[in-house]
């Protein structure tokens, strides 16, 4: 086990957790490095803010067959997305914005925004072969809830899919583009996953609310704060050897909003803070009633009934960029009660379990894992 820099560790059995319990991760993670499936990783089990497992796996270079490294960088990909939700309720926090204002209270542009909806349910296809529609005003105005939830229209599923930014965009010319096409949907009314809502137009409205470049803002305001030493929207030219590195992929087109990078026990202390309401190292973040409402089901059953395509499952909620545990047996995720978290391509993820007063963060960049989530179950004691 590697000893945390920050927080404190200790004994398994100290806090109801099975030393012998815990192997089993190991064991899963070494069993899959061995079949091939991932070429390493880093995992993280914290109870009762104390520490009682941090693992290394498999190597983060395979062609110079370097050893994974407890402080090793990984590319977030979604698991960004309760970060940046984070940093706006930080300015909720503050009482510069509210989660009911509506996006063209800052972007001007997003003040006329239209629906598309098909033409004879999406049968008919254009010279392109994508789905012909037609264009109808939005019934209510496209708000801050309404992105930090999913339910904004901004989706891969729908008449118009998902608005994709270019390598040569900023954040303030992909909020254009977002604000010149249509929603795929009328906000409010259906859950569907999508990149654009909170990776380009929360981070963009997180620097017009904040006055500051939004990777200043973050790193001043979250990542200084929480000892996050690791975490970049844009790596330093002095951490680059500490990115885990997979063949053909190029670090450098991962930035702003959509390139977080960071470390496993930077995740760690991003979830404690979110586990002791809102509170790390002597910090306040956030509010405590602010982080209920992060982890309470804000979207109704529209979670629950948007289907396995969606990323959706029964006896599950959604909160602010987070799924909540509803229901334990009707998701079978091996999760407690309440217990809320997400993850992202590659294979990060990470959750906060208060019925266990526990977090978990297991971080890799290729999907074939196994159940982490299983494995973490079976240490628990009590």
């Amino acid at each position: 086990m590697h000893t945390p820099t920050r927080m404190p560790s200790a004994a398994p059995e100290s806090l109801d957790v099975s030393a012998k319990g815990l192997s089993g991760i190991d064991q899963l993670m070494h069993q899959h490095v061995d079949d091939g499936d991932i070429q390493g990783g880093v995992t993280i089990v914290a109870r009762h803010g104390h520490v009682v497992h941090f693992s290394t796996h498999g190597e983060m270079d395979t062609e110079t067959n370097r050893a994974m490294e407890s402080d090793a960088i990984f590319i977030m990909a979604s698991s960004a997305k309760p970060v940046i939700a984070v940093g706006m309720l930080m300015l909720v926090d503050q009482g510069l914005i509210s989660l009911s204002d509506p996006v063209s209270r800052f972007i001007p542009e997003f003040a006329d925004m239209t629906v598309a909806v098909s033409e004879s349910a999406g049968t008919h296809k254009d010279p392109d072969g994508k789905p012909e529609y037609h264009q109808v005003p939005v019934d209510s105005p496209l708000t801050i809830h309404h992105l930090l939830t999913h339910t904004s229209g901004l989706s891969f599923l729908g008449p118009v899919g998902e608005v994709w930014t270019d390598d040569d965009d900023t954040l303030t010319t992909f909020a254009s583009k977002i604000a010149a096409t249509p929603l795929n949907f009328q906000p409010g009314t259906k859950w569907s996953y999508g990149n654009s809502g909170i990776h380009g137009l929360t981070s963009r409205l997180i620097e017009i609310v904040s006055a500051k470049p939004f990777d200043v803002f973050m790193h001043e305001r979250l990542f200084e704060p929480l000892a996050m030493n690791n975490s970049y929207f844009d790596v330093p030219s002095e951490k680059h050897d500490k990115r885990v590195q997979l063949k053909g992929f190029d670090f450098s087109m991962k930035k702003k909003g959509w390139g977080l990078s960071s470390s496993a026990e930077d995740f760690l202390h991003f979830n404690q803070m979110l586990l002791n309401g809102g509170r790390l190292f002597g910090q306040r973040i956030l509010h405590p009633a602010t982080v209920d409402k992060m982890r309470s089901n804000q979207v109704g059953d529209l979670f629950a009934r948007a289907g396995t395509g969606a990323k959706a499952q029964s006896g599950m909620g959604f909160g602010y960029a987070v799924a909540i545990t509803m229901d334990p047996i009707a998701a079978g995720n091996h999760r407690g009660e309440g217990s809320f978290g997400w993850g992202g391509a590659g294979g990060t993820m990470s959750w906060v379990d208060p019925e266990h007063e526990l977090v978990a963060v297991r971080m890799m960049q290729q999907e074939k894992g196994g159940d982490f989530a299983e494995a973490v179950a079976r240490s628990l004691i009590a």
